[in-house]
Parts: C-alpha cells; structure tokens; sequence
C-alpha cells in the first residue's frame, strides 16, 4: 500500500505539472431533458454514422451551444469558427490536445513509467516558441517541398497498388483498401520526408492509432489500459529518436536538434518528442482517414472515379469538395482566456470550446446546396477542414497533394472498382475530432463477355 501511495503521488504530480492535461469533464454523452439537443451524444452510433441533420440542428437552433455530457462549448456556425480561430488573444489553443476523458490513476502511471509528458509545442502551445517550431515543421512540408516530392508520392502509391490481394481476380471476396493502401501511403511519404528510420510503417500506424483513441476518445478503463502501453511506447521510440546524436543531416529530428529558441537556448528534449507526436499522427493518421473518405466517396460516384485518373485536376476538386462537406478533422477545441460574447451568447473565461469544423463547411450561409458534391466550387477553399490562422495545419498542402495521388493511382490502376458495401456503409472512426471510414470495401465490376 505504501508504494502504491507513493506512485499515486508521483502521477498527481505528473498532473499538476501539466504532463496530464484533461478537461475533467465527465464525458458519458447521457441524454437531457432539455430539448431535442439534449438527445445529442457526441460520441454515439447516430451522430457518428449521420452528423449532419445534428450540425444542421446546431447551426439553426443554437449556434453557440454548451453540451450537458462533456461541458464543452459547442460553435457551429462558420463566422463565428473563424472568428475563434483567428483570435489568439481570446481563444487560446492550451486545451487542443487535452484527453477528452479523464484518464484514471492506473492509465496515468503506466504512462508516467514511460516518462510520458507533451509540454506545449504546435497545435496545444500560444507561446512566442510556436512561430519558430512551426517554421521548422513547414521547412518539411512547404508546397515547394510537397511538390517535389510527388513523383515519391506516387511510386509508393503504385508499390502499394501492386501488393495489394485479389486485384487480379475478376471476382472474389471484397478488398479493403483502408488498410494496405489509405493509412500505409501517408506513413511512408512521411517518413521519408522527414527522414524517418528504426521503425516500421504498421508498427508506427499502431502507435499513432492509439494515441489518437487514448486522448480523443471515449474508451472504457479496461480499453485505456490497452491503449496507454503502445502510447508509452511510442512516446520512449521518440524519446530515443530524438536523442539520437547520429540523426541524418536534413532530417527533422536533426533540424529539430539544431533549433533555438526565442532566448537563443536549444529546444528541449521534451518538446521536441511533442512536436515529432504532433507531427506524426497529424501527418499520417488524419491523412489516411482523408484518403479513406476520399476513396469511398468517390467510389460511389462513377463519373469520379472513371475521371479522377485522366482528367486534370479533377482529383484535386474532388479532394476540396471531400474537406469541405467530410473532413477527417472534425472538430476542434480552443479556451477562453476571458469572459467574452460569441455568437450573441456569453461564455464565462475558461469555458472549453468545441469548433465544429466538419458542420462549418455546410454552412448556406456561405456554401449553396452544401449537401451536393460539387468539385470545381468556386469557393470550396474557404472551408476550415484545415484550421485557419496561426495555427493552420502545417501539413494542409502534403494532405491535399497525397489524397489526390491517391485517388488518381488507384483510379487509374483500378478503373473497374465499386463498393461491397453501398447499402449497410462501413464502420466509422468516431472520436471527439476524427472522424473517417474504418473499411473501403471494394470489388471489381463483373465484365459482360
């Protein structure tokens, strides 16, 4: 008992130093008695399978509105999401990275065994250090860099089309894509754009796939503790990672090592590994999620699919149209630094904010007809799929180029594909803010002798 107290006290001290942020906010998602809003489970099977009439609802009904089931302030509206986004001074970014459940002490303490800590650096961190670790991460991922790496793009693409089971039987079992080819293709353009080695792509898939369900989702205790060994030992790999002194010159772990911060002083290991943890499951994760989607919405559509490989820039629009209406990056969180009015309702200083990126991009307001995909809309940039402001998603130029080749490979390797499953949909990734296909089932057109 007593060296049970003992490392309880070590891992409240781990949460007290920030190591552990978490709203602390129950997040049961239990229905209220408050309307028909109060029905609205964030994380429940409805919601995840149909967002929209919930998003419609909410950009309707109540545009600013707080949850009853997490305490977070909902904002649906795409002015008011911008506005947010836009203004650093009153919506601070310390919360984006909070786990979204509270992880109990048992989580906590494998997790503090493995020297576990993300102190602010990218997407969590408001701090003068950010604008020169974000300049590091786009020396990576600039759109001079993106297009040069294209024709690397692609060759992964086709090596993985090549591998894939069954593609040269006309009939037979459905084959899923999502796996083999839309989460593989993201990991290895990533890592050999930042010079990523001693580790393999499915082992660092798993890794970025658990970080992502421990601090977004809703697990049970017996699914955190699953969760929090791989967590901790990707967070270890990129520990040693980042203390490699034989980093490869023009790598990111080695720009990261040679960075300063604004006192002149070097980055700090800890911050480092928080940067390299953003950077990989945002430069993986969420772009397989957006090829997955991509692909699947595409499939449904023929004239896509038989045009995204020969017509040009058609594969690009699609990929626009894909972020507006069904972004992998549904949402996102921001806090209050002051009492402040948005959107004709006061939010008292703290209160946690929800950014309902994925409903902004239906919004009439500013796009006609949203529920229509419409590739070559004129405004379809204006979506905030991507964020927007100072803390625009670095890696926006590398997600849309890599979604694009992706649909225009396939597309053009598999022209004959349709979905298995049209009718019953396939199982859905729903986190607080991730949201995507778990399966691409297709099958080949039967061909007419």
């Amino acid at each position: 008992m007593i060296s049970q107290v003992a490392d309880a006290r070590e891992v409240d001290e781990a949460v007290r130093s920030g190591s552990f942020p978490s709203d602390g906010r129950p997040s049961d998602g239990a229905a209220h008695a408050d309307g028909s809003l109060g029905l609205l489970d964030l994380f429940g099977d409805s919601f995840v399978r149909d967002p929209y009439p919930w998003l419609d609802r909410l950009r309707a009904e109540a545009p600013v509105h707080r949850d009853p089931g997490t305490g977070l302030w909902l904002v649906s509206r795409h002015e008011d999401i911008r506005r947010v986004l836009l203004d650093t001074d009153r919506f601070l970014p310390d919360n984006a990275q909070n786990a979204v459940t509270p992880l109990p002490v048992a989580v906590m303490r494998v997790l503090v065994r493995a020297g576990f800590t993300l102190p602010p650096a990218l997407a969590n961190n408001g701090s003068p250090s950010h604008a020169g670790l974000r300049r590091v991460v786009m020396r990576f991922f600039d759109a001079r860099s993106v297009a040069a790496a294209v024709p690397m793009i692609e060759r992964i693409a086709d090596e993985l089309i090549d591998r894939l089971p069954g593609t040269a039987t006309v009939t037979g079992d459905p084959l899923d894509l999502f796996v083999p080819f839309a989460q593989v293709l993201p990991c290895r353009v990533l890592m050999e754009l930042l010079g990523i080695r001693g580790v393999d792509p499915a082992t660092l898939i798993a890794w970025s796939d658990a970080a992502l369900e421990l601090f977004w989702g809703r697990p049970t205790l017996a699914r955190q503790l699953e969760l929090a060994e791989p967590v901790a030992a990707f967070h270890q790999w990129l520990t040693a990672t980042v203390r490699d002194d034989d980093a490869p010159s023009g790598s990111f772990i080695r720009a990261l090592a040679d960075h300063r911060l604004p006192d002149g002083t070097p980055l700090d290991t800890a911050t480092a590994v928080a940067a390299c943890f953003f950077v990989f499951v945002a430069g993986q994760s969420t772009t397989g999620q957006l090829i997955a989607t991509v692909l699947r919405r595409a499939l449904t559509d023929s004239e896509v699919w038989q045009g995204a490989a020969a017509e040009d820039g058609l594969a690009e629009a699609w990929v626009e149209e894909v972020l507006r209406r069904e972004p992998p990056v549904t949402t996102w969180r921001r806090v209050t630094a002051e009492a402040t009015r948005l959107g004709g309702v006061e939010l008292p200083a703290g209160a946690q904010v929800l950014l309902m990126l994925m409903g902004s991009g239906s919004d009439p307001d500013v796009f006609p007809d949203p529920e229509r995909m419409c590739p070559g809309r004129a405004n379809a940039r204006r979506h905030l799929a991507f964020g927007a402001g100072r803390h625009l998603c670095p890696g926006a130029t590398l997600a849309r180029t890599e979604a694009a080749v992706a649909l225009r490979v396939a597309a053009r390797r598999l022209p004959s594909l349709r979905p298995a499953d049209p009718s019953d949909g396939p199982p859905m990734l729903g986190l607080l803010s991730f949201r995507a296909p778990l399966r691409v089932a297709v099958e080949r057109r039967t061909q007419r002798p």
